[in-house]
């Protein structure tokens, strides 16, 4: 799937502001996208700068959040009815070339994906936010693994997250 221009300002300004939590409902969405994957309906969400995927139970919400706590968890596991649900989460400043090279490598395996959304923000092409979203196996039979990517060219910061959703 081609990157989508999102009409919104950007609203995160560092990955510093970027908050986690697995409770909240549906915020306002720039774009959104459902696929049915490893039995679930998976609904890949669009914040502004930021990103929610609901799959089976999980609420998974990355954003700026009033009041929340500040910062992504390294890693972060919930057991669930049935489910196990791992996260992770890495930050990293580039430099100005190697932060392009890594912003069109983004956009590629976007692109290349069969479930995925990706979305440009207003005032520059490497402003993205971009979701994947693919089966995976596990233990205990097929799983869901998602991977996001928020990236910021005012400061060269890339955040990365990794989220597996699985049958235990």
């Amino acid at each position: 799937m081609n990157a989508v221009s999102l009409d919104a300002p950007y609203l995160d300004t560092d990955a510093d502001q970027l908050c986690f939590s697995l409770d909240l409902t549906e915020r306002p969405a720039l774009a959104e996208r459902v696929v049915s994957l490893g039995g679930l309906d998976v609904r890949l969400r669009l914040l502004g700068a930021s990103h929610q995927v609901f799959a089976g139970p999980v609420r998974e919400t990355v954003a700026c959040l009033q009041g929340a706590v500040k910062g992504l968890p390294e890693t972060c596991t919930r057991h669930l009815p049935g489910r196990a649900y791992e996260f992770g989460a890495t930050t990293r400043r580039l430099t100005s070339e190697d932060f392009s090279t890594q912003v069109t490598q983004v956009l590629d395996r976007a692109a290349d994906a069969e479930h995925s959304l990706c979305g440009v923000f207003p005032g520059s092409p490497e402003a993205v936010t971009a979701v994947v979203v693919e089966t995976a196996e596990g233990p205990y039979g097929t799983g869901l693994l998602w991977r996001t990517w928020h990236t910021y060219p005012q400061n060269g910061q890339i955040v990365s997250t990794y989220s597996r959703l699985e049958a235990r």
